[in-house]
């Protein structure tokens, strides 16, 4: 029979998975109590929570957000980041708080109803910010129709100064 300090664990869980489509799962064995402390405080700092779980409320909490994908990866003593900006600003903070910490794994993440694992969680904070994404988007977009810009106005420019030196010269003699 499920108590009803579970039954409010799930339900915080599923609001959590909820809110949030992207996580973060390591293994926390070896932390201390301050050092996760340390790691909540850090991270909360960047609009991350980080919260030890047990395995069987998470799944539950997790069936019941409608986000399964986060199922395969809890396995063991877990820990989850969730929230961020995008994918690539939660690995980079997640990594960056735990990098002192040789002890904790990354198990892998999911997003966007997908899992992916360690070494995606690396790859994904190595990508610059997202708005820095966008901008080289947009301006990868741009310059190709500016260039095109370019050379369909070439000809009608050419012509003016074609004039221009027929006028010229016309003046001159």
């Amino acid at each position: 029979m499920p108590t009803e300090a579970k039954r409010a664990t799930v339900a915080e869980l599923t609001e959590a998975f909820s809110e949030s489509d992207r996580a973060i799962v390591s293994e926390y064995r070896g932390l201390t109590v301050s050092d996760l402390s340390k790691i909540r405080r850090e991270l909360r700092a960047k609009g991350v929570s980080y919260r030890v779980v047990k395995n069987r409320l998470a799944k539950i909490a997790a069936e019941n957000a409608g986000r399964s994908e986060f199922v395969p990866l809890l396995s063991g003593p877990t820990a989850i980041t969730l929230g961020g900006e995008d994918e690539a600003a939660l690995a980079k903070a997640t990594l960056d708080a735990l990098r002192p910490y040789k002890v904790v794994v990354i198990r892998g993440g999911a997003a966007g109803g997908r899992t992916f694992d360690a070494d995606a969680v690396t790859r994904l904070s190595e990508l610059p910010p997202r708005p820095v994404l966008l901008g080289q988007l947009a301006g990868g977009m741009s310059a190709p129709v500016s260039k095109m810009a370019g050379l369909l106005a070439a000809p009608i420019r050419d012509l003016g100064y074609a004039l221009a030196a027929l006028r010229d010269q016309r003046a001159g003699s």
